[in-house]
């Protein structure tokens, strides 16, 4: 199949790269000029494990090639998906002006019949909107479909190419057979393709990421319970978990969730019930208690020290600015709030991320009580403790009696539960955690 993807972000740019690898014909579209260049010349503008081989591998095979020409890549294709931003508008919801562009511009240089394809994330009544938008510029046959992604940054390759399943929303059957052909080499392990109605197919991206949330959120709020009455939320974690019903994912406490999907749609259901004249109080509280567990961690440094005042002039080791391990996405990230937190409160701030310190850095902006470090035990000289923001696989079995040396006393606030406290305890760490009892050295 010939195939366009407009848009060459994250989402847009894994889905180009693995449609191509199955052996499609695909054309990454993106108006940024510097993007596209730097595509061209073999530079990946992201950080996602193993998308620059299959980028790399699909462009030397002459399947995947990049432009800045909307109209090249309409003209070109038989499928044109549409993975252009959805950032949040002031409200909450879902800003739709990028879509609705592309649109546009599909509509005025369409040159037959067309299937587009909506692959950003997008509320429920959007395909509507974007087939009124093309309707307006061509007398040609098209269809819209809704086509959510389901990719977890860090694993977004193996995500798209061994799909649990494919959600399609589509209104005639005719488009539903060239999705489940386009579709077939990633599900031949018999994983389902699921063709439904347009709204459902739109809804069931917003419903699964808010029940996720909902889950993380849940055991956030359990596990700060379980430090009040004195409960290991690992134990508890194990007992609900194994229970069939509940299972085992997305039961880990931590310091709250970020990235590009949870908090953006969780607002943006939010944002579709209320202009329906719905209240979704759910939804609501997981906001709620995602925004608070953001500063959980500065908070238990300052009542380790006896109040903010007595921090001022404290120097804190941060491990980890990515919203998670394996990506350089910092959008929403934990550690925006966990730094901003503790400069507020006087302290200096020496931050190491394997992947995310430019994207921190950038997002952050200039800040003379912020130093990157280039390596973990860099970020710990002279530091006063260490804080642990995000779950890098690197970050889960340090040389312990090096840590110790290089901070002025063995403290370490653990926002993602690294570590056995029996182990660290052991090494003389004051260790504080999530949803355990503190360990202090006997």
């Amino acid at each position: 199949m010939y195939i366009a993807v407009v848009g060459s972000g994250y989402v847009g740019l894994v889905a180009g790269a693995c449609f191509a690898d199955t052996g499609n014909d695909v054309l990454c579209v993106d108006k940024d000029t510097k993007k596209i260049e730097a595509l061209i010349a073999g530079q990946i503008p992201i950080y996602e494990p193993g998308l620059s081989d299959i980028v790399l591998r699909n462009v030397k095979e002459g399947r995947l090639t990049f432009t800045t020409s909307l109209q090249e890549g309409v003209e070109k294709s038989q499928i044109i998906f549409i993975a252009v931003g959805t950032p949040q508008d002031e409200d909450g919801s879902a800003d739709l002006t990028h879509v609705l562009d592309v649109a546009k511009g599909i509509g005025q240089y369409m040159n037959g019949p067309k299937i587009i394809v909506d692959k950003s994330t997008v509320p429920v009544g959007t395909a509507q909107r974007v087939h009124e938008t093309i309707a307006q510029y061509t007398k040609h046959k098209f269809e819209v479909v809704s086509n959510p992604e389901f990719l977890k940054e860090g694993a977004a390759i193996d995500d798209f190419l061994k799909p649990d399943r494919v959600v399609v929303g589509v209104s005639s059957e005719e488009a539903g057979k060239v999705m489940r052909d386009l579709y077939a080499p990633f599900v031949r392990t018999n994983n389902p393709i699921l063709v439904m109605d347009v709204p459902s197919a739109e809804m069931t991206k917003y419903a699964a990421n808010t029940m996720l949330a909902t889950r993380v959120s849940f055991m956030n709020e359990i596990a700060n319970l379980c430090e009040v009455v004195g409960a290991d939320i690992d134990m508890v974690r194990i007992g609900i978990g194994t229970d069939s019903r509940i299972g085992m994912s997305f039961l880990f406490p931590g310091i709250g969730y970020g990235g590009s999907c949870f908090p953006k749609d969780v607002q943006a259901l939010i944002r579709t019930a209320k202009n329906r004249g719905v209240e979704l109080k759910i939804p609501m509280a997981v906001e709620e208690v995602n925004f608070r567990q953001k500063s959980i961690i500065a908070r238990k440094v300052a009542k380790h020290y006896g109040g903010e005042a007595q921090l001022k002039g404290k120097t804190i080791a941060v491990w980890g600015l990515a919203f998670k391990p394996k990506t350089d996405d910092v959008r929403e990230a934990p550690a925006l709030v966990v730094v901003g937190d503790l400069v507020r409160m006087g302290v200096k701030v020496q931050a190491f991320d394997p992947e995310a310190r430019g994207t921190f850095a950038e997002k952050l902006g200039p800040n003379p009580s912020v130093v990157y470090a280039e390596s973990a035990y860099k970020a710990l000289e002279g530091a006063d403790a260490l804080v642990i923001c995000t779950e890098w696989g690197e970050f889960r079995r340090p040389n312990l009696a090096k840590v110790r040396q290089l901070l002025k006393e063995p403290l370490v606030f653990d926002g993602r539960n690294l570590f056995d406290p029996k182990t660290i305890g052991h090494e003389g760490f004051v260790y504080y955690c999530m949803g355990r009892p503190v360990v202090r050295p006997k």
